[in-house]
């Protein structure tokens, strides 16, 4: 049977819904007619763009008072479940809190999950694809049983478009009974400090590698993402090795990009970091090694020494300001 009913997990953050979340809504309505969200916070302030995006129902949770969203949100949608029925699929996004109530409303429901799924297609019924080997072969699965599956979407999977529909329709969606696992409390939060773009919404992302040689090199790495109002990015090699921290991560384990312009300095093109930033627009590499894993998917190339080429880019980049 083909697909009729999804539901989407729609993050807030800084009194929007996340861009993940867009992206879900946005590809859940061109799967089925009917679409709904679900939120928590001030959902109501949320009614406009979710509807926007596809969604006719949002289910808003409400103010968790200083709760971790996975516990009260899993119990929500469990709830949810059982008293207006299962959709085929619930659509989460892949993030610190999506992953906690996805495993939470496993257990609730007693349903799998499928993870690092990064295409869904209505084959007879709702199919997922997902990337193996590195990204370098892709498998399908599908949900069997009674119940909705469970689905966790990484970012940058689909386009986020509007539809420009009308303002999605609130609904209270009840917590229910948590029994002792709601007790832990948010005590502090901390926001990364940092200017120009989020690097997932960033137009132009310039990556460093191990190619730079030592941590102090990554200076170069962080002046040219300023000149071009682009965001820093890093691979894993030097991430792991405390150069920079894993919010600078591009890669299978880190976050996947899709800007318009993506550089790669120093970075060899280890296939765990090419998941994560191949369906870059434009991807321009510069490594000195010309036979560069890296060069297989660049739409440019500079075969040469990154610590030659980058401030020749940043001099040349001052000048044209």
């Amino acid at each position: 049977m083909s697909v009729t009913s999804l539901w989407v997990v729609v993050e807030p953050a800084n009194g929007t819904l996340t861009t993940t979340s867009l992206e879900l809504l946005s590809h859940a309505r061109t799967l089925a007619s009917n679409v709904s969200a679900i939120t928590w916070g001030n959902g109501a302030s949320f009614a406009a763009q979710a509807g926007e995006y596809g969604a006719t129902t949002l289910y808003d949770v409400g103010a968790l008072d200083g709760s971790l969203p996975g516990v009260p949100v899993a119990s929500a949608i469990a709830t949810l479940v059982q008293s207006v029925g299962a959709p085929d699929a619930i659509l989460i996004p892949t993030s610190y809190d999506g992953r906690d109530i996805a495993g939470r409303l496993s257990a609730r429901l007693d349903r799998p999950v499928l993870t690092n799924v990064t295409g869904l297609l209505d084959e007879g019924g709702l199919v997922t694809e997902h990337p193996v080997f590195g990204g370098t072969q892709t498998v399908k699965a599908r949900f069997t049983g009674e119940g909705p599956g469970l689905i966790v979407v990484r970012a940058k999977s689909f386009a986020g478009e509007s539809a420009g529909g009308a303002p999605a329709t609130v609904v209270s969606a009840p917590v229910g009974d948590t029994a002792g696992t709601g007790s832990a409390r948010i005590a502090n939060s901390h926001v990364e400090e940092r200017t120009g773009p989020k690097l997932e919404d960033a137009a132009v992302v310039v990556s460093g590698g191990r190619g730079l040689g030592e941590a102090e090199k990554y200076a170069m790495i962080e002046e040219t993402a300023r000149l071009l109002n682009g965001a820093p990015g890093a691979s894993r090699a030097i991430v792991d090795a405390g150069w920079v921290p894993y919010s600078y991560q591009v890669g299978q384990t880190g976050k996947t990009v899709k800007p318009t312009v993506y550089i790669a300095c120093g970075i060899s093109g280890a296939t765990q970091h090419m998941v994560g930033m191949k369906g870059s627009k434009n991807i321009v590499a510069i490594n000195k090694d010309a036979d560069a894993p890296i060069f297989q998917i660049a739409d440019f190339g500079i075969v040469g020494d990154v610590h030659k080429v980058l401030p020749a880019l940043i001099e040349a980049l001052k000048n044209r300001a």
